[in-house]
């Protein structure tokens, strides 16, 4: 699974090397294998490979050009590359970390396959025990958030990601419900239903709990559009082409979820995911409206664009009623972050040094970075009503990702940690190990934070 298998009788060494070490390591191989790598002009360069023949024209080892021992994505090109078949890190060459190498093999190895067969299996890593426990939930939860993302409306609405919540909480023996519809009005959470009211799928809420009384409360919370017409505010074509993918904050806190049930940390957990879709319909929200949150506070629509936010306003004040140790949210949030950090690098917000500094070196150690962004207080005037407590949007185009996540902050009290990641979610083009569609960034990094956190 995932391109890792455990121990193999025919497994072909594979021999990572630089520009540096490659003539070195090629004066230890025999005279056929040199010549070889000679006439195929190999010279080390990151991300190729020289499989190196027998006597018998079969494969019997392999060079790995890498640029860095310690680069997750170091073997990333050849689960794809390599000929079929097993293979396992060589005693010569450079020394790279297990740990490291079966996770970027694994990430590479991944395709969502739900709709059309792999061309070719993947070639496979032998890996040992001890790896393969580390790496394979960490694997599984990073498939997880790409499979939800990369499925398409049709199949992905809010009843299904809903489902996917109760499914979780079956697995792991935790306690589910969730609120449907008019259910929602009657239970206090206006904003989700507002936002959701124009589709003729009913918007939800879903809530997952687990855990011990006694243990730290946790909660996470995730953005779950599952399509993004933008409303009445109606997106153009070329915005809306990818909207299957912003419900990727709700898949970022289901997989972590996940990985906190499996690791049985030391937690009370509460997973929130409101569930929507933003159509244009009779009954679709409107610009101008004015909405009375779950927190009382009065909210007038600027642009039905905005919202994401909306939805999430109201799970975070039902969050905030539970006085929890801390609340962390994702969600495709703003266009504002990608063009302020670009596709790779997710925005972290916190109201808290403690928790912006543990998830910043978490993600330096597990290379999987974010980047950290100022509640700057003096551009909440950026969201002023003129008839409301605030806006959900406003007429600047500066700032977007500051003013998203200042909104949000509006509905948390300074007593309460709380963290909130602006996230892509996805990748606009296929790189080794970071397949084109929907992608897990900062899930890593928050899981080692939770970990040192709570263990």
């Amino acid at each position: 699974m995932h391109g890792l298998t455990s121990a193999s009788r025919r497994a072909i060494d594979l021999i990572a090397v630089n520009a540096a070490n490659l003539e070195p390591t090629a004066r230890r191989l025999d005279a056929n294998a040199r010549q070889w790598i000679k006439a195929s002009g190999f010279r080390a360069e990151p991300g190729t490979f020289c499989a190196l023949p027998d006597a018998k024209g079969q494969v019997h080892a392999a060079l790995a050009g890498v640029a860095r021992a310690d680069d997750v994505y170091a073997l990333a090109a050849l689960p794809q590359g390599l000929p079929a078949g097993d293979y396992r890190l060589g005693t010569q060459g450079l020394k790279l970390d297990p740990l490291r190498a079966a996770l970027g093999w694994g990430l590479a190895a991944y395709r969502f396959s739900r709709y059309r067969k792999p061309a070719r299996p993947p070639a496979n890593l032998v890996v040992d025990a001890a790896t393969s426990r580390k790496v394979a939930p960490l694997l599984d939860a990073i498939a997880r958030v790409r499979d939800l993302v990369n499925t398409p409306t049709q199949d992905m609405g809010p009843a299904d990601l809903t489902a996917e919540v109760a499914a979780l909480a079956r697995a792991h023996r935790a306690k589910f419900r969730e609120w449907v519809g008019a259910a929602l009005l009657r239970a206090n959470f206006p904003t989700i239903h507002a936002v959701g009211r124009g589709s003729h799928r009913q918007p939800r809420l879903a809530e997952l709990t687990w855990g011990n009384a006694r243990d730290p409360h946790l909660v996470l919370v995730g953005k779950g559009v599952c399509f993004d017409t933008g409303g009445l505010d109606l997106k153009s074509a070329d915005g809306m082409r990818w909207m299957k993918k912003d419900m990727g904050g709700a898949a970022h806190a289901i997989a972590l979820a996940g990985l906190v049930m499996q690791a049985k940390l030391p937690v009370r957990l509460t997973l929130l995911i409101p569930a929507v879709e933003n159509s244009v319909s009779g009954d679709a929200y409107r610009p101008g409206e004015v909405i009375r949150t779950r927190a009382g506070i009065t909210v007038e629509v600027d642009n039905t664009d905005a919202e994401g936010r909306l939805i999430l306003c109201d799970a975070l004040a039902y969050a905030v009623e539970k006085k929890p140790d801390l609340i962390v949210d994702f969600a495709t949030l703003t266009g504002a972050a990608r063009v302020a950090l670009g596709p790779e690098l997710p925005a972290l917000f916190a109201n808290r040094d403690d928790v912006a500094e543990a998830t910043l070196a978490a993600g330096q150690r597990e290379s999987d970075p974010l980047w950290r962004m100022p509640l700057w207080q003096p551009y909440l005037r950026m969201l002023d009503s003129s008839i409301a407590d605030i806006a959900n949007a406003g007429p600047s185009k500066h700032a977007g990702a500051i003013t998203a996540a200042l909104y949000l902050q509006r509905f948390v009290p300074d007593t309460q940690a709380w963290a909130h990641v602006d996230v892509y979610a996805w990748n606009d083009a296929d790189r080794p190990g970071r397949p084109r569609g929907g992608e897990a960034q900062s899930l890593r990094a928050f899981f080692a934070m939770l970990e040192k956190r709570y263990t």
